[in-house]
């Protein structure tokens, strides 16, 4: 089932943990529309945009989410959310972009390096009313996830910087 153009509810819901652990991740009628709102505002723009983007976890049912230790509150049980990678953009460049092309709830840079331009990834969603347009950095301080707002661009030129220094 193609969910616009170029992305497929396949890419939304495999996980090889559903798989091992035998979990049903079939969403509901809401979470798809969830799902093709955020194909139709975010990600198919973006991939005539950018090229081809991997969706590295997309919708999660309500158990695989336990399974994983998901947030209770995670939009990607609604079918809001998606983690991805763009083959040819780092991911800061796949963040920025977003930031400053789409209408969004929450974009997070997770768990980059800059000495490596493919780490981390981005996570967006979308809502298909009151999106926040929150923009976050996760940075692991301490061996605890920490979610740092960012407010422009200086604002993640002075993370990087902090974690230069440490």
């Amino acid at each position: 089932m193609n969910l616009s153009e170029n992305f497929t509810l396949k890419e939304f819901t495999k996980s090889s943990t559903a798989t091992r652990l035998g979990i049903d991740n079939t969403p509901t009628i809401g979470a798809l529309e969830n799902l093709s709102a955020l194909c139709y505002n975010v990600l198919q723009p973006l991939r005539e945009t950018v090229g081809r983007i991997k969706i590295t976890s997309g919708y999660r049912s309500p158990e695989l989410n336990a399974a994983i230790r998901g947030s209770a509150k995670s939009q990607h049980c609604k079918g809001e959310a998606a983690d991805i990678e763009a083959y040819d953009y780092s991911n800061l460049e796949l963040f920025n972009n977003i930031s400053d092309n789409y209408d969004f709830d929450q974009l997070i840079l997770e768990f980059y390096e800059p000495s490596d331009p493919h780490s981390g990834w981005v996570h967006v969603s979308y809502k298909a009313t009151g999106n926040r347009n929150m923009k976050l950095a996760a940075v692991k301080e301490n061996g605890t996830t920490v979610y740092k707002v960012i407010n422009s661009p200086r604002d993640l030129i002075a993370l990087f910087e902090e974690e230069d220094d440490e």
